[in-house]
């Protein structure tokens, strides 16, 4: 089971703007900030952090990892599409506009460090 993900950043503060935005789309909250890391929680359990965004610990530039992913699961095909259309206007670039795929709704993007990331909704057949 999965305790957290944590990404990489270049640039805290351009990060946390971008993400407090985007992850309000999907009721995610940031609840801890400091000189190293933002942590985002759940607006309904915000004692439990979920996604982190991070300066690297080794002082290195922080790069994405080719083929890695971190998907959001959402309630809606409409909160798919708010978090796409947010994403893009913070600057976010397009990697698969909203759309069924595999019998759900997805949608991708690549943040500001070209991380990429999805959101999704189950489809009811």
């Amino acid at each position: 089971m999965i305790g957290f993900v944590m990404i990489g950043t270049n640039d805290l503060n351009k990060a946390i703007k971008f993400y407090d935005i985007l992850l309000d789309a999907i009721d995610l909250k940031r609840v801890i900030t400091n000189e190293k890391y933002a942590g985002y929680s759940s607006k309904k359990n915000p004692k439990e952090i979920e996604f982190y965004v991070t300066n690297p610990v080794d002082k290195k530039k922080a790069t994405y990892g080719n083929g890695t992913q971190i998907s959001f699961a959402v309630k809606s095909k409409e909160t798919v599409d708010k978090f796409y259309n947010i994403g893009i206007k913070l600057g976010g670039k397009d990697e698969g506009a909203p759309g069924i795929r595999s019998g759900d709704y997805y949608c991708y993007i690549r943040d500001l460090d070209e991380n990429k990331i999805c959101s999704f909704a189950k489809i009811d057949n």
